[in-house]
């Protein structure tokens, strides 16, 4: 993102952030595709004094980011559940339940890029993935394509969505 909104503390021109488990960057250049507008590269500077866990470099990162290593990294989908109704009681008096099913009570991520060590998961085994919440293997999976689903987000609390 050239120009961020103000309190966007993620990876853009001129943004210092840290990288999960690694080290702190810095985002000196983005590099855009003439055709689509679309990011093709980034250019950064790491500071190699700053690795997490034995950071002396003094530098204070505005954010975290979790990533993968995409040269590494398994593709697959993430199934995400949400409310299956919109109201807290879909049983009020006088109106169909049915009206009040939630149609985005699933919402599937495609090519999601995944930790490899994940495909050795086994059906039923649970993981917590970062800032997003708790996943299961499906029986859909296969090692050409992992299927996860949601079992508990870490952002929960009701709220009337109509």
């Amino acid at each position: 993102m050239a120009d961020p909104p103000k309190k966007y503390f993620r990876l853009s021109p001129g943004a210092t952030v840290r990288l999960k488990s690694a080290y702190i960057i810095t985002c000196d250049q983005a590099i855009y595709n003439e055709n689509t507008g679309e990011v093709e590269a980034l250019h950064c500077t790491y500071y190699p004094e700053s690795k997490s866990g034995s950071d002396t470099s003094g530098i204070k990162a505005k954010g975290t980011l979790h990533w993968v290593n995409a040269a590494t990294a398994v593709k697959g989908e993430v199934r995400l559940y949400d409310r299956l109704f919109t109201a807290e009681n879909p049983l009020e008096e006088g109106v169909d339940f049915l009206s009040k099913v939630n149609p985005d009570s699933m919402r599937v991520l495609n090519d999601v890029m995944f930790e490899p060590e994940l495909v050795n998961a086994k059906e039923g085994e649970g993981f917590q993935f970062l800032r997003q919440g708790y996943f299961t293997l499906d029986r859909d999976s296969n090692v050409e394509h992992l299927v996860f689903n949601q079992t508990v987000s870490l952002k929960e609390g009701w709220t009337n969505k109509e």
